[in-house]
């Protein structure tokens, strides 16, 4: 009788030692996966251990964490454009007033970011 692995087309090796071990390799994609990456990597193992399991048992654990990282960093540059043109955030006052451009955009960027963390990374 075949067993699950072999049904999924793995195969085994006979070790030395008389235990047959799988044959792994690995299709997994380089990791190229930053902040968000991490966070949804964290959220998976604390929150939805069932989840990341099954990630890993499929090897595609990285695949997922870099495409959420990279929809992750693409939705925080839009929201970041739609809410500073949207506040009226310009070049002109950064130039006029430094310290007020810093506070205004440090706002956006955090409600911006609790927007993808709630959509994004904590699904």
């Amino acid at each position: 009788m075949k067993s699950t692995f072999e049904k999924m087309g793995g195969t085994y090796t006979l070790g030395a030692d008389g235990i047959y071990y799988p044959n792994l390799v690995s299709t997994d994609e380089e990791p190229h996966y930053g902040k968000y990456g991490m966070m949804r990597k964290t959220y998976l193992k604390e929150h939805r251990p069932a989840m990341y399991s099954l990630y890993m048992l499929e090897d595609r654990l990285t695949e997922h964490l870099n495409a959420v990282d990279d929809e992750a960093q693409e939705r925080m540059d839009i929201l970041m454009r739609q809410m500073m043109r949207r506040q009226g955030i310009t070049g002109e006052m950064k130039a006029r007033d430094q310290m007020e451009w810093v506070r205004a955009v440090n706002g956006i960027r955090n409600m911006a970011e609790e927007i993808v963390l709630n959509e994004l990374i904590y699904r």
